[in-house]
């Protein structure tokens, strides 16, 4: 025991030194500046324009906002970390085994951090209590009533915001080639709750940056303990090997026609 904790020591010491060249202060600081200018200078004329907004703009982001949801999300993410985990103990293969376990994995720090971002959202707003927009014209973009126990003082920050940052920020950390895509879903799933009336543009822009900060720190818990992530030179988590690459699901039991579609099995 003794020597486990002394190597789980020496791993933490290790990523702190690593994690030095990250500036995690002055992100944070930007950001909070980023959310009170959007507060002070979109929120109002938007509470303003809500009731003028196209009904093609509203179609539009009623299509999209339910992405959001975070109960399709946990429900993938938990199927990804049993049967992964059931795999790796009933495949013969070594390899094939480990290809699970990753898969497990990838499964269990998605839902990790869907939960717990989510769960800390909801506190939040709860604790917070901002009045949605459809109360713009009793008590304005800055009214509030903590713990009001109504859904319609829970606006600041966005759960479904929270919960998009965190998983287009989980999955650019684990497949970092498309993270300029990962990053433009999240910005436009993200206003689809302005567009559908639900929240003001400071709401989501907290949310966004509260999910992506929770997948950018439980990364970095995971690293710590050699789980999926390591920390790089810049001091940034990134995958501890290619998660897409030929080859990855071979051995692993998928039905046919999956194998078919997707060229990467092949």
């Amino acid at each position: 025991m003794q020597g486990i904790l002394a190597s789980l020591d020496r791993r933490w010491r290790r990523s702190d030194a690593a994690l030095a060249p990250c500036h995690w202060k002055t992100c944070l600081f930007l950001t909070a500046n980023i959310v009170l200018l959007s507060a002070l200078l979109f929120d109002w004329p938007v509470g303003a324009a809500l009731k003028s907004f196209s009904p093609t703009i509203r179609f539009f982001g009623g299509m999209l906002t339910d992405f959001g949801d975070s109960g399709w999300i946990i429900i993938v993410s938990a199927f990804l970390f049993f049967e992964g985990w059931a795999a790796s103990r009933l495949l013969r293969s070594p390899r094939c085994r480990g290809r699970a376990l990753r898969i497990c994995q990838i499964g269990g720090y998605l839902l990790t951090t869907i939960m717990l971002s989510g769960l800390l959202a909801n506190m939040l707003k709860r604790a917070i209590g901002r009045a949605r927009p459809t109360h713009f014209a009793d008590w304005g973009p800055f009214g509030f009533s903590p713990f009001n126990g109504r859904a319609s003082f829970e606006s600041f920050p966005s759960g479904h915001a929270t919960t998009i940052g965190a998983l287009f920020v989980a999955l650019a950390l684990l497949f970092p080639r498309y993270r300029y895509i990962f990053a433009a879903c999240a910005l436009w799933l993200g206003i689809t709750r302005v567009m559908v009336g639900a929240h003001y543009p400071s709401d989501v822009i907290a949310g966004l940056a509260l999910g992506g900060w929770f997948s950018f720190m439980t990364a970095i818990v995971y690293s710590r303990y050699g789980i999926l992530f390591r920390i790089n030179a810049a001091g940034q988590p990134t995958p501890r090997w290619p998660l897409l690459k030929r080859g990855m699901f071979q051995g692993l039991r998928l039905p046919r026609r999956v194998r078919e579609l997707n060229p990467i099995t092949k």
